[in-house]
């Protein structure tokens, strides 16, 4: 992959080079991010972080026995619990 170089702008703006933004295909308004390593700054769409995060939180619940449905179930059973304890709600489907 050859090397592009572009000039920081007065507030910080650079511009991604066209051949990049078409290989990652990034659009007007898509979030990037930006990851600090040893050498220097690595720019990443950031659906590709989130994707590796969400991988890596199956990976982790997968090691403790558990599913991504469990937790999701666990965490409704939380919320309809503060729910009630707060408002004084009683979530019909959690009781």
């Amino acid at each position: 992959m050859p090397t592009l170089a572009v000039r920081v702008q007065e507030k910080g703006q650079v511009t991604i080079p066209k051949e990049i933004r078409e290989k990652l295909d990034l659009k007007k308004g898509d979030l990037v991010t930006f990851v600090e390593t040893e050498d220097g700054v690595v720019i990443k769409p950031a659906e590709i972080v989130v994707s590796a995060a969400l991988d890596e939180i199956g990976e982790a619940l997968k090691e403790k026995g558990l599913s991504l449905e469990e937790l999701m179930e666990r965490g409704r059973e939380i919320r309809a619990n503060l729910i009630e304890e707060r408002y004084n709600i009683t979530d019909p489907d959690h009781e």
